[in-house]
């Protein structure tokens, strides 16, 4: 999304149908700004990352950034007002859904672009070499920890590809129905992390009397094991059978010496960028979000999707009030008719508890100028890019689309992007403005500042600023750094997080039913 006007370098102007702009500098009061042919003074500070009004505004009048609705004021406005909670609300109004009305065409294609990665056994594409021990129950998990543990970083020189052994540990598996919807989602998050292009092995952990079975996850969920023989089962250690915590530990510790060398067994080989699946994500936004890191991200992911890779937007929570744009760019009506139930499902899903979908944004990306949740996911969707929407799949199914897709999810980035990871993804693109400090074992997560200021910072855990575009650089020029910096990274180029060893706590499944 290219910025419309940039008319000083006080303030951007997004849309001409918009009757705010954004400061992208700390303004003080009686500063005189022109943006959108109208020439205002303010009525007091307004800080980098917030809105200005630029014309009268009524009380119940609605306030347009992007060209679209971003709520109503509930007071009225004056030119050179600040914007925010305390004049604006997100009110109710209806969106038209369209389906299939905006199909853009396809773009022109990139071709000969590749990466250095895993070639698996199974055809697929890994970016990383990582050995997962997996629980599929909370019971199991300070045991899987241990198992982890045991395997230091001295004793992992021996094997140089492996990555890491990883444990995936989380909260769940037990208290929930049978085969229920909440068992089947685990299931899927589970076996998607076990059969993860970016993991070379794997070894599952339970208790032994879990509703989420061990059985029910292997035979339900297709888990084998592929090397060069053939293919057989994954270890699976039941800690009522092994005879307790000790036994287990011992016993995965025996089983994981004879994998390493497996698992280390492997060279990196040119691959088709066309095999990259990019998660989207953006967490700790800020006002800047809209207009910097995300259309730049929109960029890189219009970029992997003519070279012929997919990429993969999610939080269906803060896409909400801009879901019927993507809606009218679904490449067919049933594909938005999808994204539409899942809409409705959240509307349904947030009544059930008494909440409002509008309670995002949080105080965080509130201080840093967004108001509403119309706003912030208006800004959100620019990460997605301009190419048509090709699919539409539940939380950590599996991406068998190429081109721009969306997973359902929370907003709640360690939930969202599991499920990102879960379904495929492996190389994440992780905006934010607030500095949101973000990793995701097995997959690399690459961290793009929208500010300057925050990227000089923090700049430890950001890997690219962004914040440049507020500066004079282009949206396409950070794009196609974006773009770059993806490759170079499932090259294995180290991301920031990666550097710092974060990404083990972030693994959290969405449980989406009732604790039993």
């Amino acid at each position: 999304m290219p910025l419309a006007t940039v008319s000083t370098t006080q303030v951007v102007h997004l849309h001409p149908g918009d009757n705010v702009c954004i400061a992208i500098r700390n303004l003080a009061k009686a500063a005189e700004i022109t943006a959108g042919g109208h020439v205002v003074r303010l009525t007091g500070d307004v800080r980098m990352g917030h809105k200005i009004a630029l014309t009268a505004i009524p009380k119940g009048g609605r306030v347009f950034r992007y060209g679209q609705t971003i709520g109503f004021a509930t007071e009225a406005i004056a030119p050179g007002d600040w914007v925010h909670t305390h004049n604006l609300e997100a009110g109710a109004f209806s969106r038209e859904y369209e389906y299939a009305t905006d199909v853009p065409p396809d773009p022109t294609p990139l071709e000969g672009r590749s990466f250095l990665g895993y070639r698996r056994a199974d055809g697929r594409a890994g970016t990383r070499n990582y050995l997962a021990i997996i629980s599929n129950v909370n019971c199991s998990a300070s045991v899987s920890k241990y198992v982890a543990q045991r395997f230091d970083h001295e004793l992992l020189k021996q094997f140089p590809n492996v990555d890491g052994v990883l444990p995936l540990t989380h909260k769940a598996g037990c208290g929930l129905q049978f085969g229920g919807e909440d068992h089947q989602q685990l299931n899927r998050v589970l076996a998607g992390f076990a059969k993860h292009p970016n993991v070379g092995g794997y070894l599952l952990i339970g208790l032994g009397c879990e509703t989420a079975s061990m059985p029910y996850l292997v035979d339900h969920s297709g888990l084998v094991q592929i090397n060069g023989v053939g293919r057989k089962p994954p270890p699976v250690l039941s800690m009522q059978d092994c005879g307790g915590t000790t036994k287990t530990i011992e016993a995965a510790h025996q089983h994981i010496l004879k994998m390493l060398p497996v698992i280390n067994d492997v060279r990196r080989v040119p691959i088709p960028a066309s095999e990259i699946v990019l998660g989207l994500n953006c967490g700790g936004s800020d006002g800047n979000s809209g207009i910097t890191a995300n259309p730049a991200l929109g960029v890189a992911s219009d970029l992997l999707v003519a070279a012929g890779g997919a990429t993969v937007l999610a939080e269906t929570s803060e896409v909400y009030g801009a879901e019927h744009l993507l809606m009218r760019r679904s490449r067919t009506p049933d594909i938005g008719r999808k994204l539409a139930e899942r809409i409705r499902w959240w509307e349904r899903y947030a009544a059930m508890f008494g909440v409002e979908l509008n309670n995002n944004p949080s105080p965080g990306n509130k201080d840093g100028g967004l108001t509403t949740i119309y706003e912030k996911s208006l800004g959100a969707v620019a990460k997605a890019g301009s190419t048509a929407l090709s699919g539409v799949y539940l939380y950590g199914e599996p991406i068998t689309s190429k081109g721009f897709v969306f997973m359902d999810s929370p907003g709640f980035d360690p939930v969202s992007v599991t499920g990102l990871v879960a379904s495929g993804c492996n190389v994440v693109c992780f905006t934010t403005g607030r500095g949101s400090c973000f990793g995701c074992k097995p997959t690399p997560s690459i961290k793009i500042a929208t500010n300057t200021p925050m990227y000089e910072r923090m700049i430890d855990d950001m890997d690219i600023n962004a914040g440049v575009i507020l500066d004079g650089a282009s949206v396409d020029e950070v794009g196609w750094q974006i773009f770059e910096t993806i490759l170079a990274v499932a090259s294995g180029q180290k991301t920031k997080s990666e550097l710092h060893g974060v990404g083990e706590e972030e693994f959290a499944p969405w449980s989406i039913g009732p604790t039993l």
